[in-house]
């Protein structure tokens, strides 16, 4: 069974998220700042994570850089209010996978996972 990473600071947002994803029956890790989430990706290793990228010990884009840099082999889809053309460029340029605009819309959270779990 998939084990996904739910990373982000606001409680509401992990709630949303781990609901959607326990309805599709994964397993599921939740940090709450980015140092959390790296540590969890070193020692887990899950097979996805959703990324927020602000948040506190680490931004999620210093997650991506450590995880890009220590050659983890997590799918890391992004979860942000960041719209910038340069805030998305620099993600797919340090390995994300996906860019979804906050707050996601259930139907692309579970089309990421889907897509994303079935290539691994």
């Amino acid at each position: 069974m998939a084990k996904i990473l739910i990373a982000d600071d606001s409680l509401f947002q992990r709630l949303v998220l781990s609901k959607i994803v326990k309805a599709q029956q994964y397993d599921f890790i939740e940090a709450k700042n980015g140092l959390e989430a790296l540590d969890i990706l070193r020692s887990h290793k899950p097979d996805l994570a959703l990324l927020d990228l602000n948040m506190p010990e680490l931004s999620g884009l210093e997650v991506l850089e450590a995880a890009s840099q220590e050659g983890l082999e997590t799918d890391i889809v992004v979860i942000t209010a960041d719209i910038q053309e340069t805030t998305r460029e620099r993600c797919f340029a340090l390995g994300a996978r996906k860019i979804l605009s906050k707050p996601p819309k259930e139907q692309e959270v579970l089309d990421a996972l889907n897509q994303l779990i079935s290539k691994n």
